[in-house]
């Protein structure tokens, strides 16, 4: 599925593929369907063409089905233009891909890959394309991935121009993931390793558009290998699922295991030094390019190339010539991944899962809400549920853990058993750990080789006693404060089946004893003539130590209870206190009860389970007991929900669980798997008093509420360890303020990143989160932030790229670069010819097609043509090439492919004519009128591509364009314009468009945008901004007009200047930026006058006070 960014009508329109063969449109936000549509194959993925909103390619089971009238209001009408596949594996060619040069090679290793017929059985076994994409780094370009290679496709001939083969020894594909800022892959292989490659630039200064072509062209397109990351070891159970890539500055991309980590690799580059170049690669040198955030930068100007791709390596555009080179110009890159962050998830199950003890009003302080989670390997992780990341993870069993028993807020004791040899005796591991140390010590000492398991370990609710549980053997009764044995049962003592600790126990002698103790203690500590209320004091600063040992010594500790049942189902009940236990009753037991497997007691109630899944509730107080029938076999455990009073219990069964209310005696909600879950539980337990937690077979620690429906908290709520850069977890308000803060450095003359310091009125909690929201930006990004050098434009396309800005991005790379480079024209007289060297070297890359320099545009769609020329296999083609080279001004090339026509060819007669017609075109006047009239007859009986080539013949190319716009081709007349036209013409051809783009039917006022900022109609963007209440966007692109000094300055402008800071000075006064209002409503004039005295009004009221 994916979201349609790229029509300005909804931000919540999502395209999705329901198997096997609809594809249907959501609106994501209300969850409606917009409309549907089936499809006569298997529909397996699609991709949106980046230049072409109504342009979609999905890929089927048996090819690629090309739509082209996409639109979001209705579904296509048509089905689709449909071609197949042959599988590449099919030419034999494909099995030397060694390195095979030259142009006969080269034809032979192409294949036609896409055709019209459907392919003969033999040849194609099984279309096992793993993906297809369009390429946003330049139109009409399509990837297709196979396991072993990439197939880059040029879609105007339908023909492979670039083969990226594995060598047979290499690991193969899993996904790619092209790059728009630059023209690079980001390939995910099998062993999880990530590798970027990015096109080998193949260009020279010197080739001017109509000189000879040089006499060996690249062949191909080639895509170098730049970096790679270390895989990852994959098992049966371990494999990499999936990659993703950060949209905005494409240098990172977090890879998804499938054991549950999610592993964040980062692209960071390195100058070399000049010399080092190692002269083994083939690979041409990456250069880091000129400018940073859109403008050219000195060499000792701060810059952060790591900010983004396009920061990082120069564009295809970038050519480096000797010269160049020789004044250290470009420097050479490398790129290298580095892992920055890494999410680990839980291991394989089972699991045992144990909430810490509750939360309650005397440890609110130190409370954390941690989870101990035993695995199979041994290892025990400690899980922060608020944070939902991994605390700790302690390997402290050689075996599977069995169960956790917590005994404070930092400690717990776990046990694991072996597997049982053939005696059906085990090893068993019980550990004592403290968390924040991370000790554990054996806990039965040297004990626990060859004996029967441990069933189950209980700690008593004062945390003083454990009652270890074993299959065929007495119970034992330990002393966890010193980890002493206080009583092993005797032989003929009953086992015991269930056991569980009394809630109710003698607290307030124990904390008696406990004083008397500590100040029986201090005082002998304490010099005897002290006065008594030293003493006090003195108490205090010795408790800690005293108490410790004092009660260790004089043995203080209270009485406690459990019960347990044994196989005969009676119920025990014990009493334990110091080192002596009481056997103190005997209730025998209840008919209706099969054998009992566990008990839960709290307050007045107990609640006892059996093997065939009844329940049965003891009142002790009222002396009463009812029996309810589950119906749903074995009860594996019962627990109570945390909080006084609160009487909820989960009964946890083979085939899921139940939460249950004691009080009323009566089911609040279930959980059964099988048609809806498709789980089995493994564990629960209680993590708040409204929240369960599962451990389930898939993998999965779930934590639902009391209906037993997942539950979710907000972003905000959650503690994350360490900040992060995220402005969206602010409350809308507060964010924009805060990006209006970045953008209008330098307040009151000074550059500063504290806001509690600045006038924002908001209060003190809402500018706390904004100062740690700032703080966590790294300390690159606050440099460049603080530098005064960092200019305007700069700024705002560093503050876009912090917010994630796609549609902010690229206005301000594009504004950044027109702004700059038509400023830097102004003193040299604007001829055609007197482009500048630096913007030679540094053109608007490609991947912004129609909006890159005229001469720029014309050079790619030169080489593109090249490529098709050589790859060429088939009349079709060729006829393509000659149409296109016509249309560039290539006439002698043009020629030469018509003549190449072979004579039982039916278009042989057609085009060796066209071929005499265009040598001989150049000649006189009235040809050029004959001609011009066939050319309108031909468009008017709708033979439209035809008429225009001929037009472009005798250089009217404007008309051409005209017609095109008439006929509604407007892309095709925009890409005519741009390689045929001088700048004025080409300049009426675009605004034409501009006009359309804006049109309320088409509404796509951001793109008109883009394409007036190019032609450098910098009043009209402005203007444009504030219809659409863009106040921000638009106050700050004034701001860089008038420091680049682009804006002639009139009453119109000027009326138009200030209504925007005006605008602009509202929409912060809103925000509560008084003081960045106060800036703009001073700057706007006239009709900022009455705002400003607004905003200054409240501050004098004070002041008389």
């Amino acid at each position: 599925m994916q979201w349609l960014w790229n029509q300005d009508a909804s931000r919540d329109l999502l395209l999705a593929v329901h198997p096997p063969n609809y594809i249907v449109l959501w609106n994501a936000d209300t969850g409606t369907k917009l409309w549907k549509k089936s499809y006569a194959e298997n529909i397996l993925s699609f991709s949106f063409d980046p230049f072409d909103p109504s342009h979609l390619a999905l890929l089927t089971s048996e090819g690629i089905v090309f739509i082209s009238d996409f639109s979001p209001s209705k579904a296509p009408a048509s089905s689709g233009k449909k071609v197949y596949i042959s599988s590449p594996h099919s030419s034999p060619s494909h099995n030397k891909l060694a390195a095979a040069t030259g142009a006969k090679k080269a034809l032979d290793k192409v294949k036609i890959l896409i055709s019209n017929e459907k392919p003969s059985a033999e040849s194609v076994t099984l279309n096992d394309c793993l993906q297809l994409s369009y390429l946003p780094s330049k139109r009409n370009y399509m990837l297709l991935l196979y396991p072993r290679e990439i197939l880059i496709l040029d879609l105007e001939v339908n023909q492979t121009v670039g083969v990226i083969a594995i060598e047979r020894t290499g690991v193969p594909f899993l996904q790619v993931i092209p790059c728009f800022q630059r023209d690079g892959l980001f390939c995910l292989h099998e062993n999880g390793c990530i590798t970027l490659r990015v096109r080998r630039s193949n260009c020279s200064i010197t080739g001017t558009p109509n000189e000879e072509p040089d006499p060996d062209p690249v062949q191909e397109l080639i895509y170098d290998l730049r970096s790679q990351c270390d895989a990852i070891r994959v098992t049966k159970t371990v494999r990499p699922f999936s990659m993703v890539c950060c949209p905005v500055n494409e240098n990172s991309a977090a890879l998804i295991v499938s054991d549950g980590r999610v592993m964040i690799w980062e692209l960071k580059s390195s100058i070399s030094g000049r010399n080092v170049r190692n002269s083994s690669s083939s690979a041409s040198p990456l250069y880091s390019p000129v400018s940073f955030c859109g403008i050219p930068v000195g060499a000792f100007q701060n810059k952060l190339p790591d900010l983004s791709l396009d920061n990082m390596i120069a564009g295809q555009g970038t050519v480096a010539g000797e010269e160049q080179l020789k004044n250290s110009f470009l420097q050479e890159v490398h790129l290298k991944f580095l892992l920055t962050g890494l999410l680990s998830g839980l291991p394989l199950p089972p699991f045992a899962i144990r909430m810490c003890p509750p939360l309650t009003t005397k440890n609110i302080k130190q409370y954390e809400p941690i989870l101990a989670v035993g695995t199979s390997n041994g290892s025990v992780l400690v899980f922060h549920l608020t944070s939902g990341l991994l605390h700790k993870e302690l390997s402290i069993h050689s075996c599977e853990v069995k169960g956790i028993e917590w005994i404070s807020l930092t400690g717990f004791i776990s046990f694991a058993t072996s597997t049982p040899n053939n005696l059906g005796l085990v090893r068993n591991e019980l550990q004592l750990v403290d968390l924040p140390t991370g000790r554990s010590i054996a806990f039965r000492g040297e004990r626990g080789n060859d004996e029967p398991a441990i069933e189950m370990i209980k700690v008593s609710h004062l945390k003083q006693y454990l009652a270890v549980v074993f299959k065929d053997k007495p119970l034992e009764i330990w002393d966890v404060r010193t980890c002493t044995l206080l009583r092993e049962m005797s032989k003929n003592f009953p086992t015991a089946t269930a056991l569980e600790w009394s809630p109710s126990h003698n607290l307030k002698s124990l904390r008696k004893k406990q004083l008397a103790a500590r100040e029986a203690m201090a005082r002998q500590t304490v010099a005897s003539d002290t006065e008594v209320s030293s003493v006090e004091s003195s108490v205090i600063s010795l408790l800690q130590e005293a108490e410790s040992k004092s009660e260790l010594s004089q043995n203080i500790s209270a009485r406690e209870h459990f019960v347990f049942t044994g196989a005969d189902g009676q119920v025990y009940h014990l009493t334990v206190e110091g080192n002596s236990v009481k056997d103190s009753a005997r209730i025998p037991p209840d008919g209706s009860m099969g054998s009992i497997t566990c008990i839960a007691w709290k307050g007045d109630i107990l609640v006892l389970g059996d093997v065939d899944g009844n329940l049965n509730f003891w009142d002790l107080k009222a002396r009463v007991s009812r029996g309810i029938p589950t119906h749903r076999s074995w009860v594996k455990k019962i627990r109570f929900a945390p909080g006084k009073g609160n009487q909820k219990l989960m009964a946890m069964y083979n085939d899921g669980a139940e939460i249950w209310d004691s009080k009323e005696v009566q089911m609040v909600s279930s959980l059964r798997s099988g048609r809806n879950v498709n789980f089995r539980i493994l564990d629960v337990d209680w993590c708040t008093s409204d929240k369960v937690v599962l451990a389930s077979d898939d993998g999965c620690i779930r934590v639902l509420d009391l209906s037993m429906k997942p539950s979710c908290f907000r972003m905000d709520e959650q503690d994350l360890i360490e900040p992060a850069w995220c402005p969206y977890l602010l409350v809308p308000r507060a964010s924009l303020a805060l990006k209006a803060f970045l953008l209008h450095q330098p307040w009151d003359e000074k550059y500063s990143l504290d806001i509690i310091n600045s006038d924002y009125p908001e209060n003190e909690n809402i500018k706390n989160l904004l100062q740690e929201q700032l703080n966590s930006l790294s300390n690159d990004i606050k440099k460049l932030l603080l530098d005064p050098d960092f200019t305007l434009l700069q700024r705002c396309l560093l503050v876009a790229r912090l917010y994630g800005d796609e549609s902010e991005l690229h206005f301000w790379t594009i504004a950044a670069h027109y702004l700059h480079s038509l400023s830097q024209e102004k003193p040299a007289k604007p001829t055609d010819t007197g482009i500048l060297q630096e913007q030679l070297v540094n053109p608007l890359d490609i991947c912004y097609d129609i909006l890159c320099e005229n001469y720029y545009f014309q050079k790619f769609q030169l080489e593109r043509v090249n490529l098709q020329e050589v790859k060429r296999s088939t009349y079709d083609h060729t006829r393509k090439c000659a149409d296109q080279l016509l249309l560039l001004g290539q006439t002698d090339r043009a020629v030469q492919l018509l003549l190449e026509t072979s004579s039982e060819n039916a278009h042989y007669y057609c085009d060796s004519l066209k071929a005499c017609l265009v040598t001989t075109v150049t000649s006189s006047g009235p040809s050029q009128s004959t001609i011009k009239l066939v050319a309108t007859n031909m468009i008017a009986n709708g033979k439209l591509a035809e008429g225009v080539q001929l037009l472009c013949l005798i250089d009217k190319a404007a008309d051409a364009c005209r017609y095109l716009q008439t006929y509604g081709e407007w892309n095709r007349a925009a890409w005519l314009a741009k390689v045929r036209l001088n700048s004025e013409e080409c300049a009426d051809v675009l605004k034409r468009w501009v006009d359309h783009l804006c049109s309320p039917q088409v509404n796509q006022k951001s793109k008109a945008i883009l394409v007036l900022l190019s032609l450098g109609c910098f009043t009209k963007v402005a203007e444009m901004l504030h219809s659409m209440r863009y106040f921000d966007r638009a106050a700050l692109f004034i701001e860089a007009c008038l420091k680049y000094g682009v804006l002639e300055s009139n009453d119109d402008t000027n009326k138009l200047i200030h209504a925007v800071y005006a605008d602009y000075a509202r929409s912060l006064k809103l925000l509560g930026f008084k003081q960045g209002a106060i800036l703009f409503a001073s700057k706007a004039g006239e009709t900022g006058k009455e705002l400003l005295a607004e905003l200054k009004q409240p501050k004098e009221e004070v002041t008389q006070e």
